[in-house]
């Protein structure tokens, strides 16, 4: 093990419980450990606070009076390592999240490798994806393409220079706080990576189908507040994840319902157009068992996602703040 000034960490939670006590001793039992690592905690009623100082992290609490968001629990986060010694770097991990052993070290390497790299993320992977369904999906989400990316994830290594130029995440959202971020970033000529790595093991925690729902209605939120920050082009940023939705789950609803009011009961038949998408979905993913069960839920996703986006959309008209979606 070998400790290190060059790397700070910030760790976010609310009521992790043993999860949050895995991370922080895997975190202590990484080949290169931070020097200071920072827990910041959303109105925990679980012992989470106790916890932490037990184990040697500095603890920030934040004020319950302000909505609690990931995005301004990071930013603390941040704020506490700035107080101290700066370091280089700083490792964001989520308090359901284990780091590997060689990760915080082979992050900090290929950062000192590539200087135009302010981000660079691995391989996160579920615990338990056999628990249920949802915990599967979640498992294939992480695994995305090697090379250089659009956007990362809750867990991330950075550059502390590159989150300076543009000012840290934007504490008002509620969801899609890393993939803004990565557009403003990208935005300044930095670069975000995903390396061929394993990273960290994430508890979902997701065994029902409300979870899953609220999950997916998050995720549209994420996208139509990122579309109306991003959306034009180049960027785009979430305009393909809200107009799926909204295809999937107004348009072409609405459209049924028209064809019945002028063509009768016949042009109900149009529902087929569901089944279909997901023969399709599944045959492009390989066919197999996985495939179906991922295609089938990506497609009533889209309903939750739907209502996300709509959500949204009526806050922003309303002049209200939206609340934040949490499935656990």
């Amino acid at each position: 093990m070998i400790k290190t000034s060059e790397i700070g960490l910030v760790a976010i939670g609310r009521n992790e419980g043993q999860r949050l006590i895995d991370c922080l001793e895997a975190i202590a039992a990484s080949e290169v450990v931070p020097e200071r690592v920072v827990y910041v905690d959303s109105g925990s009623t679980d012992g989470s606070v106790a916890e932490a100082r037990a184990r040697g992290a500095e603890v920030v609490e934040l004020d319950t009076a302000r909505p609690f968001t990931a995005a301004r629990a990071r930013n603390a986060g941040l704020a506490a390592l700035r107080a101290g010694e700066r370091p280089a770097l700083v490792q964001f991990v989520d308090g359901d999240c284990a780091v590997r052993p060689d990760w915080i070290g082979t992050a900090r390497d290929f950062l000192r490798d590539n200087p135009k790299a302010a981000v660079v993320c691995g391989r996160r992977r579920e615990r338990f994806p056999e628990a249920s369904v949802y915990n599967r999906l979640a498992d294939t989400e992480w695994d995305t393409p090697v090379g250089r990316a659009k956007a990362c994830g809750g867990d991330a290594m950075m550059r502390m220079d590159a989150l300076e130029t543009v000012g840290d995440y934007d504490p008002t959202l509620i969801a899609g706080e890393e993939p803004e971020l990565c557009v403003r970033l990208r935005g300044q000529g930095w670069e975000v990576w995903r390396i061929d790595a394993e990273m960290v093991l994430h508890d979902a925690a997701m065994t029902r189908f409300s979870q899953f729902w609220k999950r997916m209605r998050r995720g549209g939120h994420a996208y139509a507040e990122g579309a109306a920050m991003h959306g034009t082009p180049p960027e785009r940023h979430g305009m393909r994840g809200r107009n799926s939705a909204l295809l999937w789950a107004v348009a072409i609803p609405a459209l049924i319902l028209l064809t019945v009011s002028i063509f009768g009961p016949w042009a109900l038949l149009g529902v087929v157009v569901y089944p279909l998408q997901i023969a399709r979905i599944a045959r492009k993913g390989g066919g197999d068992r996985a495939a179906w069960e991922r295609a089938t839920f990506l497609l009533i996703g889209k309903f939750a996602e739907a209502r996300g986006v709509v959500e949204y959309h009526l806050n922003a008209l309303g002049g209200r703040r939206a609340r934040l979606i949490e499935y656990k």
